[in-house]
């Protein structure tokens, strides 16, 4: 998720700022609140408050039925019960049980109440989700859409909170609302982590009684993922290629255990420098990899942010590329790429996200 950051250090070797992204010159803010300075304010009003856990829900009541009762026939032995109807294995919104090359996945992300964490957050959620699906369809091309719900479900913070992890966890009831309204229109819904300066894997961990559903995924932002000492919003953080491959190992996991369709894991990318030793990041089994490239700016300097981040990609990874109503439209002569232009880049994008 973008939010400026001040004191962006040094610069990349692809010549963009030193997190990798397109740079936004301060004088075409214009005197507008970044979003990261709209999350401090909220943050110091009550943010904490807003994002209170609500309680947990129930999970869904296990299936199946008691065993049968067999009828005697004279025997001392009972008679074998009928055999049983092997279950249907779970299927992604849409059917099936791979992602790729079948769908296209185009989303919204954002936080209810948020206006300014994204598009997600405002309004109607139904009315978003309708939106959303008009939108993967624009994008489809040869394949069949895929909306997507990227929902925040961890939030760096620029204070301590509570726990003095620098992040806050967004209400279970949220997330079910989210879920519900995904299911509503045949959607997918990721969960999507900040850790601030907890464990990235361990905040993946956390959103596990969610994470078992066929129609849940992860997305995680390693420029929110903090080191020792470092303050959200300060500084970027970082979530290495072989974090990121742990991730990966856990999910498969859950998927193997719950027979699980094929299970996205995205990550924001804003840089080079954010996701250190990216090509130690490996494959594992049921789960898809998508670097969704996080650059702001014009449409040229967007593309040159997904030049630099697509050279030398391990194998497997797949693609996605961000979108900004606000930030990539706020400089003069600027505006937000068309699905056309989206569709150009090289490799093709597989997932599209609006913020």
């Amino acid at each position: 998720m973008r939010r400026s950051i001040p004191g962006d250090p040094g610069a990349r070797d692809d010549g963009t700022d030193a997190a990798g992204r397109t740079p936004r010159p301060r004088s075409h803010t214009g005197g507008t609140p970044s979003r990261r300075g709209i999350l401090a304010g909220t943050a110091a009003a009550g943010l904490g408050a807003l994002l209170a856990a609500c309680g947990e829900s129930g999970g869904s009541p296990p299936g199946g039925a008691g065993p049968s009762q067999g009828a005697g026939g004279g025997s001392a032995a009972p008679s074998a019960s009928p055999p049983k109807r092997p279950a249907k294995r779970p299927e992604l919104p849409g059917g099936g049980r791979e992602l790729f090359p079948r769908y296209q996945m185009t989303g919204y992300c954002g936080l209810p109440g948020a206006a300014a964490l994204g598009r997600l957050g405002t309004g109607d959620l139904d009315e978003r989700v309708k939106e959303v699906r008009k939108k993967a369809e624009e994008y489809a091309r040869d394949r069949e859409p895929m909306p997507v719900l990227e929902l925040l479900a961890t939030i760096a913070n620029p204070v301590p909170g509570a726990e003095g992890k620098y992040r806050t966890r967004t209400s279970p009831d949220t997330i079910e609302r989210h879920l519900d309204a995904a299911r509503r229109h045949e959607a997918l819904l990721l969960l999507n982590v900040q850790p601030g300066q907890a464990d990235m894997l361990e905040e993946v961990k956390a959103l596990e009684k969610w994470l078992v559903h066929p129609d849940v995924g992860v997305a995680v932002d390693p420029e929110w993922d903090m080191g020792p000492g470092e303050v959200p919003g300060k500084k970027y953080g970082r979530t290495t290629g072989r974090e990121l491959t742990a991730i990966a190992g856990y999910l498969s996991g859950i998927v193997e255990k719950h027979g699980l369709p094929e299970k996205p894991m995205v990550f924001h990318q804003v840089g080079l420098s954010v996701v250190p030793e990216r090509s130690a990041l490996r494959t594992s089994p049921g789960v898809v990899p998508i670097m969704s490239a996080d650059g702001i700016g014009a449409p040229e300097l967007k593309r040159q942010t997904w030049n630099g981040l697509v050279k030398s990609l391990p194998a497997g990874l797949h693609t996605g590329f961000k979108l900004f109503y606000d930030e990539d439209a706020e400089a003069e002569g600027s505006r937000v790429m068309t699905p056309s232009e989206v569709l150009k880049l090289r490799p093709t994008p597989e997932y599209v996200m609006y913020e």
